[in-house]
């Protein structure tokens, strides 16, 4: 990094940071900072999705899309985290189910790909948890979501404070002590189809300046499908020391760990014979990750305030598998009288951030405004070595009998600063804009075996400016209508770096992807009625593929580069309406419906030995219109909810296949419905039950066929089940 940007940045930090010790020092005015106070009306009772405020934990809302999902009061299921219940009320939030035991959650909006969530920025408490944002942005953690308060999310138009990712940010809100006892203990233990089994035990309190928060859990499932066995477990420590009302500490540490034999891929044939059905039996999956972080979190003065956080992201994703199309048999060969010697792959994660960020409010000509700075720096290196030859058993072993075919570091060191700074123009307009620029470097270090050690060496340079801006009108004190431009980007991965084979060549001048998210919506609640209506564009460009070529010597090769720009025009529509609201029954109805139109607006790839024009092709994994509707009620000690899914056919490749290939990695994904319903009792002030019955008509289907891990092929979701669980409070 150049030394005159870190200068710049710091600088800027430190003038801030003296002026809001000056502010401090000429505010006569006495002040104490009190402790949040939360308040609760029907609608979030009955799940309400509600924006962030316009100035939020040292961010800048104002004038973004942003969504806040309260589990308090929900009768979703948790414990599997089934994402269409969860992101219920969230249009154009598209899951990815392919492992209904609730190990991960793979969501995306706006047509994005929702494998692991890696198209968003993804964090626990402020902290981020995405194992490598430079080298494989996937977040292999998943905290059980028995433990979540809210997950608030802020789209696209958020990147300029968080940084990566088209999709914006999600962010998992943990249970907070109660500060009034010195000792609670909660324990959720859960029972349901294919033998789930699952328990979840919490503690918190607070002793004097000293907070703490703790869990731990497990959970085992046979799985819907033959050999998809799970076994699961989390743990999590929160520890926090006041210094006083303006000054708090707190350390963190995080662990999410996992065992999934993987049933392997289908056919459509096979798919439609029997979905339950499995083609492997000796696959195995584990991530082990854990996030431990440092807080600082300071209020220098009224006007300024600061806070810093250090954390990291340490862990490995280990699996051995034998790979290959789904008509292929993992059957004992003749010659041998055993199985084919499976691969292993082993990424070994070390990531580590330091973030600061320091918020100041002044006045400028009278008018309001608040101005927000920062600096992160990330330092990571992750090691992947893969195509291991393992041993030919059936049993989770990752034994290495011959040396890894690959063997390579992918090493990143990257510094951040952005600046957003917000104006109130009289009591309703509220505008802000800003900038983040980047400055890093990605060296890949290593061996193919496959390859000269000449075309190993691979460094890709970080340095660009992004720039947004938006703007919050209130038309009553009820509605808002709000608007917004920001630039994103999505960095160059590992898996994008690495030639898959000797016939592979990588373009030097490969780019990051760069676009845009531009949205205007209008929301506001009244007595009855919520609502969120927005219209969107997210512009993606220099999406990343192959093309074949012919060098100077006459040699046919595969060469890996940008192959062109993709575009969604969209509308995402929340609303929700209170058929009934007194103090015995309170019943609403919603909907949360998104229409997308994604397609190529240029581009070509190579499809078997020729280059093919993909523009005006629709995007693969993108459903024209989802649509998720449905009842809650509250009456009493009851609550719960029905309710129906929609999501329409998509393609599963970028040439728009509609016939299935015969090995399934290609054609279409067909439409399908789905009905939910859960119900919950509050027996006691202490205890309660809750019964969940997920895809009620026990629809056949599945929701994507992925190119990379778990394998290519069909992957389908869940048939009809039933949970059962008790939460009790002491």
């Amino acid at each position: 990094m150049q030394p005159y940007f870190i200068q710049l940045a710091l600088g800027v930090c430190f003038a801030l940071q003296l002026f809001g010790y000056q502010a401090y020092a000429q505010d006569t005015l006495k002040t104490r900072v009190l402790t949040d106070v939360v308040v609760t009306d029907g609608r979030l009772l009955l799940g309400t999705v509600t924006p962030l405020p316009p100035l939020h934990n040292n961010f800048i809302l104002a004038g973004k899309k942003t969504e806040v999902i309260s589990l308090q009061m929900t009768s979703a299921n948790l414990v599997e985290k089934v994402g269409r219940q969860i992101f219920a009320k969230i249009p154009g939030a598209f899951v990815y189910d392919m492992d209904g035991a609730g190990n991960q959650l793979n969501i995306a909006t706006r047509g994005l790909d929702p494998h692991r969530s890696w198209e968003f920025n993804v964090r626990q408490n402020g902290i981020m948890t995405n194992s490598d944002i430079y080298g494989y942005p996937a977040s292999h953690y998943s905290p059980p979501l028995e433990s979540v308060e809210r997950i608030e999310i802020v789209r696209g138009t958020g990147a300029l404070q968080y940084g990566a990712q088209f999709g914006g940010m999600v962010n998992y809100i943990t249970r907070q002590p109660d500060s009034t006892r010195t000792f609670s203990y909660q324990t959720v233990n859960a029972v349901g189809s294919f033998g789930l089994l699952s328990t979840f035990h919490s503690i918190g309190g607070r002793v004097g300046k000293w907070s703490y928060y703790a869990y731990a859990q497990r959970r085992r499932s046979d799985g819907y499908r033959d050999n998809a066995f799970s076994d699961a477990q989390a743990q999590f420590v929160s520890l926090q020391y006041d210094f006083s009302a303006n000054l708090r500490l707190k350390a963190e540490w995080g662990r999410s760990q996992y065992l999934y034999r993987i049933p392997g891929p289908l056919t459509d044939s096979l798919f439609r014979q029997n979905p339950r059905q499995a083609t492997r039996s000796r696959n195995f999956y584990e991530p082990d990750i854990h996030v431990p972080s440092l807080t600082l979190d300071w209020t220098i003065s009224p006007r300024t305030h600061l806070d810093w956080t250090a954390s990291a992201v340490i862990g490995a994703r280990n699996s051995v598998q034998f790979i290959a199309f789904a008509n292929v048999p993992d059957r004992i060969l003749p010659a041998t009288l055993d199985y084919a010697p499976r691969q292993v792959d082993i990424d070994l994660f070390n990531s580590y951030t330091s973030e600061w960020k320091l918020r100041h409010e002044y006045r400028l000509a009278g008018i309001p405004s608040t101005l927000i700075t920062g600096v992160r720096y990330i330092n990571n290196d992750l090691h992947r070595r893969q195509q291991g030859q393992g041993t030919t058993g059936s049993d989770y072993n990752l034994t290495v009998l011959q040396p890894y075919r690959r063997d390579i570091h992918l090493k990143t060191g990257n510094w951040a600063f952005f600046a957003e700074n917000r104006w109130q123009i009289g009591s309703r307009l509220q505008l802000s804009g800003g900038l983040r620029a980047e400055d890093g470097i990605s060296r890949m270090r290593g061996r193919l075996v496959y390859l000269p050690e000449e075309r190993i060496p691979f460094d890709l340079v970080h340095r660009f400016v992004l720039l947004g801006g938006s703007a919050q009108y209130q038309l009553t004190k009820n509605a808002q209508l709000y608007g917004g431009w920001a630039q994103s980007y999505r960095p160059v991965i590992f898996a994008d770096l690495v030639p898959a084979n000797p016939l592979e060549r990588n373009d030097e001048r490969l780019r990051d992807s760069f676009g845009h998210n531009a949205e205007i919506g209008f929301r506001g609640t009244t007595e009855r009625l919520t609502w969120d209506i927005t219209l969107f564009q997210l512009l993606y460009r220099n999406r990343i593929g192959s093309l074949q070529m012919t060098d100077d010597k006459g040699e046919t090769y595969i060469w890996k580069t940008n192959i062109g720009d993709s575009r969604n025009n969209g509308l995402e529509a929340y609303a929700e309406y209170q058929l009934m609201k007194n103090r015995r029954l309170q019943l609403s109805a919603f909907t949360a419906t998104a229409l997308m139109d994604a397609v190529y607006v240029n581009g070509k790839l190579r499809r078997q030995n020729r280059n093919e024009e993909i523009s005006g092709n629709r995007l693969e994994g993108v459903p024209a219109l989802t649509s998720r509707n449905g009842i809650n009620f509250h009456a009493g000690k009851w609550h719960g909810f029905l309710q129906y899914s929609y999501v329409s056919e998509s393609y599963s490749d970028p040439f728009n296949t509609r016939e299935p290939v015969p090995t399934g990695a290609a054609g279409i994904v067909p439409a399908y419905r789905l009905i939910d319903a859960g119900v919950s009792f509050q027996a006691t002030e202490k205890i309660q039950m809750r019964l969940n019955i997920n895809n009620l008509t026990n629809e056949q289907y599945f929701t994507k066929r992925p190119v990379i891990y778990p394998g290519a092929g069909v992957w389908n979701s869940d048939g009809r089940s039933w949970i059962a669980t008790v939460t009790m409070n002491f």
